[in-house]
C-alpha cells in the first residue's frame, strides 16, 4: 500500500520512490519558488504514486524547506566551495540527506548515504555522486557521531535472573542419621540451565 501508518514500516522500494519524487519536488521548489502544497498536489496528480511511501514524501517535501536554515548551517562548513557553486540538484540532494540524518534517526546513516549517492547518479552531473558521497559522509560523522563510531552496536538487553518462580512446599520433619529431628524449608527455587 502506498500509505503507511506510524506503526507500519514502509518497504525500501516505497521509500526510495518517495525520496526520488521528493528530490524532484524540492528541486522544483528551489528553482521556481512555488507553493509546496501546489507542488505536492501536482506530483500526486501527475505521477503514479501507488507504490510510494506518501507520508515520507510529504515529510521530506515539507521538512526540508521548513528546516532549510538549520540544514544549510550543517552543510556549508563541510563544502569546499560556496553552496551557490553547487548544482541545484546536488544542493537539493545534500539538503534531503541532511534532513534524513538529522530528523529520521530510524533510517541508518549508511542507507541515507547510499540513497543520496543513488539520487546523484540518477539526477546529478556525471561525477556529482562522488562529491555528494564525500559531503554526506562528513554530515553523518557530525550528526550521527555515535552511530558512525559504533555501527554494529546493538542496544544491550536487560539481563534477568534465570530462575523459575518459587514454589511453596509443605514443611516436613526430617530425621537425620543421628536421630535428631529438624524441619525443612517451605520454599523451593529451581534454577534454569
Amino acid at each position: 500500500m502506498s500509505r503507511t501508518s506510524g506503526t507500519q514500516k514502509a518497504s525500501p522500494a516505497a521509500r526510495r520512490k518517495a525520496r526520488s519524487f521528493a528530490l524532484q519536488a524540492i528541486y522544483q521548489w528551489h528553482m521556481a519558488g512555488a507553493d509546496l502544497a501546489k507542488i505536492e498536489a501536482e506530483f500526486r496528480a501527475d505521477n503514479d504514486m501507488s507504490k510510494v511511501d506518501l507520508e515520507y514524501f510529504h515529510e521530506i517535501l515539507h521538512g526540508v524547506p521548513r528546516e532549510l536554515s538549520a540544514l544549510d548551517k550543517i552543510i556549508q562548513p563541510l563544502l569546499d566551495r560556496d553552496s551557490e557553486e553547487l548544482t541545484p540538484v546536488e544542493l537539493s540532494i545534500l539538503r534531503l540527506a541532511t534532513y534524513e540524518m538529522a530528523h529520521r534517526i530510524d533510517v541508518p546513516y549508511k542507507v541515507v548515504i547510499n540513497e543520496a549517492v543513488e539520487l546523484a547518479k540518477s539526477y546529478g552531473a556525471t561525477d556529482g555522486h562522488k562529491y555528494v558521497n564525500g559531503v554526506v559522509d562528513k554530515i553523518a560523522q557530525q550528526v550521527r557521531t555515535v552511530e558512525v563510531k559504533q555501527p554494529n552496536a546493538q542496544p544491550k538487553a536487560a539481563t534477568k535472573k534465570t530462575t523459575k518462580p518459587v514454589f511453596k512446599v509443605p514443611s516436613a520433619k526430617i530425621k537425620s542419621k543421628s536421630g535428631k529431628t529438624s524441619e525443612s524449608k517451605n520454599t523451593l527455587s529451581i534454577k534454569k540451565s
